[in-house]
């Protein structure tokens, strides 16, 4: 009997990831709300909360987002692939709990036996006394443990950025709180998380193979399946004949939809190697947005829904570097677009 799964073309996945990633049209959604539909936000580079969430979510101000890291409404931690996220408070113990087993697994592993899982669990307990008094600076848990523990504590201790540490205002992220006193004790399951976790992608990026979900959450596929398992959801199929997994009921936007300019700041989510089959950021480009000599990537800009170019704020007026020329329309829409966030970063 012939395959009457349906094939996806590029097009309609790009169009359909801006459109999940509430890139082709703004939320009218708290930002709470909006980081749950795009599935958090990577914040290595703490400007890139701020402009993630402007590009994003309608009439977004810094002084909002500043707010709302203090209100404990959004919350900055190391959760997915040990990389520091933004997620709504009601996120963070579901994705904390989601992932944290599959990432002690793999630092034990890198670490080769020079950590033991006694050493770290006796650093944890070591550093837990200490925030008894309140948070620490990263300087000070490295006295405390040394530098080599302190890089994979967050593992056997759930820590999140405490402002005003990790704000527009005060950028380097290296002040630490216990997670149960700033966010509340964990509830819920590992399995529960998972679940919440696979959900979330496929919301904010799917469809998508298993694979993928497994690539961005940095956990097994089998444990990708087995939370699909509890989900409802239909298959497609990519051009290349991959099986594509999405929410049952997940719009499937036209290929042919307008996708207006956008701005990224560094190591948006949209760019990484689990969205590749979007085309968002076309592979001739790729190694001029991450490269070792650049560990903070590099801001991008879309147009009609594909990087083009890099970006900077000097002086409150926006310089940009095309990778490809651009019609006279894409690029008054593109400055047009510009001018609206260098006045954000004014």
């Amino acid at each position: 009997m012939a395959d009457m799964t349906r094939i996806l073309t590029g097009r309609e996945l790009n169009r359909t990831l801006l459109h999940r990633q509430l890139l082709l049209e703004r939320s009218q959604d708290d930002l709470p709300r909006v980081l749950e539909r795009m599935a958090g936000l990577q914040a290595q580079y703490s400007p890139a909360i701020y402009i993630g969430l402007w590009s994003r979510a309608a009439s977004v101000e810094r002084a909002t987002v500043t707010r709302l890291l203090h209100d404990r409404e959004i919350i900055q931690g190391t959760l997915l692939r040990s990389t520091i996220h933004v997620v709504s408070r009601r996120d963070y113990w579901p994705w904390s709990l989601a992932v944290r087993d599959d990432r002690r697994t793999q630092a034990l592993r890198s670490w080769r036996g020079t950590l033991s899982t006694e050493e770290m669990e006796q650093a944890a307990a070591t550093v837990r006394v200490a925030l008894a008094d309140g948070p620490l600076r990263q300087r000070e848990i490295d006295e405390l443990i040394g530098a080599n523990r302190r890089s994979g504590i967050g593992l056997w201790l759930d820590l999140v950025r405490q402002p005003p540490s990790g704000t527009w205002e005060r950028r380097r992220a290296d002040l630490y709180a216990l997670a149960e006193d700033w966010v509340g004790a964990p509830e819920g399951s590992v399995s529960d998380g998972q679940v919440l976790v696979v959900r979330r992608y496929l919301t904010g990026f799917g469809p998508a193979t298993r694979k993928e979900i497994a690539t961005w959450a940095g956990l097994p596929v089998a444990t990708v399946g087995a939370a699909l398992a509890e989900l409802d959801t239909t298959a497609y199929r990519g051009e290349d004949g991959a099986e594509l997994v999405d929410l049952a009921g997940g719009t499937i936007v036209d290929g042919d939809a307008d996708a207006p300019p956008r701005f990224l700041a560094n190591w948006d989510a949209a760019l990484l190697v689990h969205a590749r089959r979007s085309g968002i950021l076309p592979e001739e480009f790729r190694k001029r947005i991450f490269h070792v000599r650049a560990p903070q990537s590099f801001p991008v800009f879309l147009v009609d829904g594909a990087v083009a170019g890099t970006w900077k704020a000097t002086d409150g007026a926006l310089t940009y570097d095309e990778f490809r020329p651009l019609t006279a329309t894409e690029r008054d829409r593109l400055h047009a677009e510009g001018e609206r966030l260098a006045d954000f970063h004014a």
